[in-house]
């Protein structure tokens, strides 16, 4: 477990914030790539995405915030504390595809190509969160005594063996950016590479849920998993009407 990266000159640099702006910043030189190989226009694309990172940030933290609001209903001061971790994919990508709308016509974007290409942006964004979280003990995996154990850390810095969540999604979001790859130039329609990793991101979430530790009674694993099956219904719905 190691909160903060490390300090220098008086300035602490903790670890989920730093992770978070690195993944951030490596996603969208991945999504400018993909944006300019398939004929978007870079700047644009990397202006739009720069402009969308705002409310994605938000929703994914207010996301995280509301399935745990016992807690931060006592302590509202905590809900925007960049230092003790806490996104949602889910909040973001709820809060930032529809304000992408009137976004993306302004600038002249394709919807569908522009969030193929933002697909890369939140998977290995999601990748470098993931370490993130492993060094802050965030999103850690509850407690057992299978081969897949480690010696791991909760938030409260409670070593146990446990699953290690962090590295399984980590490597899970890595292997989905792989598969988009290969997916691009195979894509049988623009959006139909957003909708694919909804899809396996959202029934992978669903099981890797089982394995998380929930100090929240099992409100917060319902809500993820009822987000997850939802997504995976929109997404598969959006994915059959547009390609019949």
């Amino acid at each position: 477990m190691r909160k903060v990266l490390f300090s220098w000159h008086g300035v602490t640099i903790y670890s989920y914030p730093a992770m978070l702006y690195l993944g951030l910043v490596a996603g969208v030189f991945s999504g400018v790539w993909v944006a300019q190989a398939s004929g978007m226009n870079a700047d644009r694309f990397a202006v739009a995405t720069l402009i969308l990172v705002v409310p994605a940030l938000v929703g994914a933290r207010l996301y995280f915030v509301f399935t745990r609001w016992d807690v931060y209903r006592r302590e509202p001061r905590r809900i925007w504390r960049r230092s003790e971790g806490g996104m949602a994919l889910y909040g973001g990508l709820i809060l930032a595809v529809p304000l992408s709308f009137p976004l993306l016509r302004a600038m002249g974007l394709p919807f569908g190509a522009f969030w193929d290409a933002a697909t890369f942006t939140m998977l290995l964004g999601m990748a470098f969160t993931r370490v993130g979280c492993l060094l802050n003990g965030c999103c850690g995996g509850r407690p057992t005594g299978t081969w897949l154990a480690l010696d791991l850390p909760d938030d409260r810095g409670v070593w146990r063996r446990r699953y290690p969540t962090q590295l399984m999604e980590m490597t899970f979001a890595l292997a989905l950016f792989a598969a988009a790859f290969g997916l691009r130039s195979r894509a049988p329609f623009p959006g139909a590479i957003l909708c694919s990793a909804v899809i396996a991101y959202g029934a992978g979430r669903f099981f890797l849920e089982r394995l998380r530790d929930d100090d929240t009674g099992g409100r917060d694993r319902a809500a993820m998993q009822t987000t997850s099956i939802l997504l995976v219904i929109a997404a598969l719905a959006g994915l059959i009407f547009v390609w019949s």
